[in-house]
């Protein structure tokens, strides 16, 4: 697939699965698959075969509206899916990035993909929004990026991910924060979220509290969702519908890279899994796209055991495409999990305040065998 040719590449994935059948037409002929040919749909979109040709390979450009729409009814395209072939039509220029950089989507294999952000930028999350965290410390949230990477969480929100809670955050002056957050799984003091090293998973960490992380593992750099999906082996212990939660990532990663092509985290991303994970690079050929904007997850925590969770997805607002997720309860079974989940995080935050660094804590809390 030509990186610069995304548009070209979801049109022939999407009537690829589309049948002759559900297009309201006769098959005449044996087929050599299943999806329509090039000719079928722009019969069905009303433009000439030659034009939709050009438009597959790339030799066409700037598609006009009334176009799109006649192609998106043809391919059968729900909501979302119509808004991402606009997005993908109109974006700008492959490749560039206001500021400097570049912010190329990658073939499938990983490769031809220079993808480079701004070294040492630094992205800070306003107080206002740690005090919201902070308000719904009863429930897990975190703040997410374009780029699925968690910039900041309160306590739940850490420990549903599998990590420890960090130690209570401390402002520059050096007396306690205001608010319970922390940036996700790096215990910046400044409200700073680092970059990860090229090549380095940041998955919710191991060992846990039983395990004593130093002062050092709470500077980890903040957790990617999407890397943690598919680079970190715990992920899948975490989710029982592994499979679901790895495709629904990928399609909401291909919806906010072809949303934002000026933003290089998700192009950055996209292209490190597209190298390290061979179910990621299965899943993104499949140019699926997908909201994230409600559901029910289902999680099989190792301090509390298996239930699930309904979430809310609310964009902030700002251009920075950065999105408020809140978990909620919907029964008794995951209210009595948070709860104990809750009860677990205080006596942890309380043990890692009082430990002077780098010597282990006392206890680990709570436990009680996850369920199968």
């Amino acid at each position: 697939m030509n990186p610069a040719n995304e548009l070209g590449a979801f049109l022939k994935a999407r009537r690829a699965r589309v049948t002759p059948a559900r297009a309201g037409l006769p098959v005449l002929d044996r087929r050599r698959v299943a999806g329509l040919r090039r000719e079928e749909v722009a019969g069905l979109a009303g433009v000439s075969a030659v034009y939709y040709t050009r438009l597959e390979q790339g030799r066409a450009r700037n598609p006009s509206g009334a176009v799109l729409d006649a192609l998106a009814r043809a391919l059968r395209l729900d909501p979302t899916e119509r808004a991402h072939l606009y997005d993908l039509a109109h974006r700008a220029p492959a490749g560039r990035r206001a500021g400097g950089g570049t912010a190329q989507v990658p073939a499938p294999d990983g490769t031809g993909a220079d993808v480079r952000a701004g070294a040492g930028e630094e992205v800070r999350v306003r107080e206002g929004l740690r005090r919201l965290l902070a308000a719904v410390g009863a429930v897990p949230a975190y703040v997410l990026d374009p780029a699925m990477t968690v910039l900041a969480a309160n306590p739940l929100g850490h420990a549903l991910l599998g990590g420890p809670p960090a130690r209570p955050a401390e402002d520059p002056s050096g007396g306690p924060a205001g608010g319970q957050t922390e940036d996700a799984f790096g215990g910046a003091v400044s409200g700073q979220a680092g970059r990860p090293a090229d090549g380095q998973a940041d998955g919710p960490a191991r060992g846990g509290p039983a395990g004593g992380p130093s002062r050092e593992a709470d500077r980890r750099p903040p957790l990617n969702l999407a890397r943690h999906v598919f680079l970190d082996g715990d992920a899948r212990a975490l989710y029982p519908s592994w499979a679901d939660v790895a495709r629904q990532t990928v399609a909401f990663l291909r919806l906010s890279a072809g949303r934002r092509p000026g933003d290089a985290g998700p192009a950055r991303i996209v292209a490190e899994l597209s190298r390290r994970s061979e179910d990621f690079r299965h899943l993104w050929a499949a140019q699926e796209v997908r909201e994230k904007s409600y559901g029910v997850k289902r999680f099989r925590h190792p301090v509390v055991g298996t239930f699930d969770l309904t979430y809310e997805t609310l964009t902030l607002p700002g251009d920075e495409g950065w999105s408020l997720v809140v978990f909620t309860a919907p029964d008794g079974r995951a209210d009595a999990a948070l709860r104990l989940l809750g009860s677990w995080t205080a006596e942890y935050r309380a043990e890692r305040a009082a430990d002077p660094p780098g010597r282990p804590p006392g206890r680990s809390g709570p436990r009680v065998e996850s369920e199968s």
